[in-house]
């Protein structure tokens, strides 16, 4: 009995990573085109886009909270920055601006949840709904292009986000992604923040039992509001990278975006009622996501069936997490 709850145990909190090993060795024994090493690199560039957002909505959701407007503040972040741009102001002006925009449009999701009493939700639901609108306001519908041309200074700087590299010294060979790089400090930073800091416990105790909390002295509304903040920097973050990546922005970016996030949430074992979970599984279900996709693509599945197999693979997740 004792060791039937040892592996139940082992498999509750590694099996992200023994689903994404096994993936990857499925799928690399199927098409060699996978295992190639450029394919992979360009795995972890794509990855880390959805990898910072989910970072963010792992805060929210340990916070027992739930953020659906993070593709909402991903693109209409890009398309300040875009704007900004386009009316010739330097690209570090534009980068931070972008990233106080999508802070903010964070802060209002927290505020109408702590402030406004409303349903995580429901609230989020009404600001994903607002910023996907006032992106497509603002931009009348349309694609923003050129945008490293356009800049007056800091292109270099522009560029990089989205398609630098770092050579490593010891393989001068490899170039490793500076979205990957950004990734792994962000990962680095919210490891530190949840596992070895009082806020980050603070965070864990409001979502275990907020009636608790508050008792033992934690603020809870600020906790909430300022998730939803890190999550709305997080998605701008990804926002400038991905414009950087493509050269323009879009109004209809980010979209769908909170699917993929939430799904690498749960994959990587963190509970959706809050209070339990880790940055760990987060990036392995982030692996998983992207593994999944980027392997679905080189077997030449059409994204109507990738988003299917993305919604069962939630529901398997979301299950998984109400046995336990």
């Amino acid at each position: 009995m004792k060791k039937e709850k040892n592996i139940g145990s082992m498999l509750g909190e590694y099996g992200a990573f023994i689903a994404l090993v096994l993936l990857a060795v499925v799928l690399g024994i199927i098409s060699p085109e996978f295992r190639a090493p450029s394919n992979l690199l360009n795995l972890l560039r794509q990855a880390s886009f959805n990898g910072l957002i989910a970072i963010g909505m792992t805060c929210v959701i340990l916070s027992d909270g739930i953020d659906l407007s993070v593709g909402s503040v991903f693109a209409l972040s890009a398309i300040i920055c875009a704007e900004m741009i386009t009316m010739g102001m330097p690209a570090i002006v534009c980068i931070c601006g972008a990233l106080i925009v999508g802070t903010l449009l964070g802060t209002v999701s927290g505020l109408l949840v702590t402030k406004g009493r409303l349903q995580p939700f429901i609230a989020t639901l009404v600001t994903m709904t607002a910023y996907r609108g006032l992106a497509m306001i603002i931009t009348d519908g349309k694609p923003i292009s050129r945008l490293s041309d356009t800049l007056t200074s800091g292109s270099f700087l522009f560029k990089a986000l989205g398609k630098g590299n770092i050579v490593p010294l010891f393989a001068e060979n490899v170039k490793i992604p500076l979205p990957a790089v950004i990734l792994i400090l962000a990962f680095a930073i919210f490891y530190f923040i949840l596992n070895h800091t009082t806020y980050g416990r603070k965070i864990y105790a409001t979502g275990s039992n907020a009636k608790c909390a508050k008792l033992v002295g934690v603020d809870t509304a600020k906790i909430k509001t300022s998730v939803y903040a890190i999550s709305g920097f997080m998605s701008a973050l990804a926002g400038l990278m991905m414009i950087s990546r493509v050269n323009s922005a879009q109004p209809t970016l980010g979209d769908g975006y909170e699917l993929d996030a939430i799904a690498a949430v749960a994959l990587g074992g963190t509970s959706m009622s809050g209070g339990r979970g880790k940055i760990t599984g987060t990036i392995a279900g982030v692996l998983i996501i992207a593994v999944l996709s980027n392997g679905l693509n080189i077997l030449g599945v059409t994204s109507y069936y990738q988003d299917v197999i993305k919604a069962l693979v939630i529901l398997v997740a979301v299950l998984s997490d109400s046995k336990r």
